[in-house]
């Protein structure tokens, strides 16, 4: 019989049987989403002109039916912890992000879901793809590229992410500190 500490699912961004099911049995959801009210869009609805927060949008109410569900057919009451993750922010710090955290910290009060560090837009993630890599990939003995700072900085950020989860034996030292320098 396999083990496992961790069962990732990456279901499909719309509703579907497979995202239905993953959801009703996840004891974690993790929702990327791009800093813009366009993603938000489907977390919670605003007033077009005043921006307030109206009310949980389609993708908030598939959670709640996933939690609802759960508590009913375990007979207990069921928390799934649920975190969103602003995903390949941009570097420059904009006022419209600062709007959309406002609304996503409402917003999460509301329906029951933390706020998680975010990843930055960075080259090295483009960079690994074709080598089937990830930042976590890396190693003093492992550069199919040529590490700086900058990916330093993406180790630390996924780090941040998992510790989030509570992922952070899981890595299994995968993320230890990588030598820059050694470059």
């Amino acid at each position: 019989q396999a083990v496992a500490d961790v069962i990732l699912i990456d279901t499909p961004g719309g509703d579907t049987a497979l995202s239905r099911a993953a959801h009703g049995r996840a004891d974690q959801i993790v929702t990327p989403m791009n800093d813009s009210f366009v993603d938000f869009d489907l977390l919670g609805e605003v007033d077009p002109v005043t921006l307030e927060l109206k009310k949980p949008s389609i993708y908030s109410e598939s959670v709640w039916e996933a939690r609802k569900h759960r508590a009913i057919t375990e007979g207990r009451q069921v928390t799934i912890d649920w975190i969103v993750v602003t995903n390949r922010l941009a570097v420059a710090e904009a006022r419209n992000r600062r709007r959309l955290e406002e609304r996503m910290m409402k917003l999460a009060k509301r329906v029951g879901f933390r706020v998680g560090p975010g990843l930055r837009d960075r080259v090295i993630y483009r960079e690994l793809f074709p080598f089937g890599l990830t930042v976590a990939d890396l190693s003093n003995d492992i550069r199919p590229v040529s590490v700086s700072l900058a990916h330093v900085a993406a180790r630390q950020e996924m780090r941040n992410l998992m510790q989030a989860m509570g992922l952070d034996d899981a890595a299994g030292g995968s993320l230890a500190p990588l030598d820059a320098a050694a470059a």
